[in-house]
């Protein structure tokens, strides 16, 4: 199995400790006065999303962690069970809720997305920077309220709940940054 040495420590590498796979959250180099330098690193388990914070001194390794990541689809819900086709073989994979996290309020029929799996078994997923969505229900704008960044919560079609510009309507359809579930812009049909 491959292994990381301190010198390739970074933000974004995947490793495994204890047979449970890790992103490097944060990763900062200490040198001391005298003595050996040291990488302060704050690792977050990707199957349980509990953070480690570990310190290891220059020369140490880690173990890489057997983690790929695949285009799929995003088929269907069925409860709290979620089914998604890999692109390539038409292997379907099935996550959790938990698994799957807020991503679920950005998620369409047929939507494409990025699955990332440990062993060959799904632990996550990515959906698309952005998505756009369908306001099912919203409060009317009331006039006269034109101060600036007013804002108003919006039903989407996924069943979620995202804030929205007083100016949007019930029907239209906006773009959404599934990244901060910030509202961006009205989409034309």
């Amino acid at each position: 199995m491959a292994s990381y040495s301190t010198s390739d420590f970074r933000k974004g590498l995947k490793v495994q400790i204890d047979g449970d796979p890790y992103i490097m959250a944060e990763c900062n180099f200490v040198k001391p006065g005298k003595g050996q330098a040291l990488y302060k690193c704050k690792l977050r388990n990707l199957l349980k999303g509990t953070i480690l914070d570990r310190t290891y001194k220059s020369g140490d390794a880690l173990e890489a962690a057997d983690i790929g990541e695949i285009d799929a689809k995003f088929l269907y819900a069925q409860g709290d069970e979620y089914i998604f086709m890999d692109n390539k073989t038409y292997e379907q994979y099935e996550l959790s809720k938990d698994a799957i996290d807020d991503a679920w309020k950005y998620l369409k029929s047929d939507m494409d997305c990025k699955m990332l799996l440990f062993n060959n078994a799904p632990i996550g997923m990515t959906p698309p920077n952005h998505v756009v969505l369908r306001v099912e229900y919203t409060e009317p704008g009331v006039r006269g309220n034109t101060a600036t960044n007013v804002t108003k919560p919006a039903k989407v079609d996924t069943g979620a709940e995202i804030y929205v510009p007083n100016f949007v309507e019930m029907g239209e359809l906006i773009r959404v940054d599934t990244r901060t579930g910030a509202y961006i812009e009205r989409v034309k049909e």
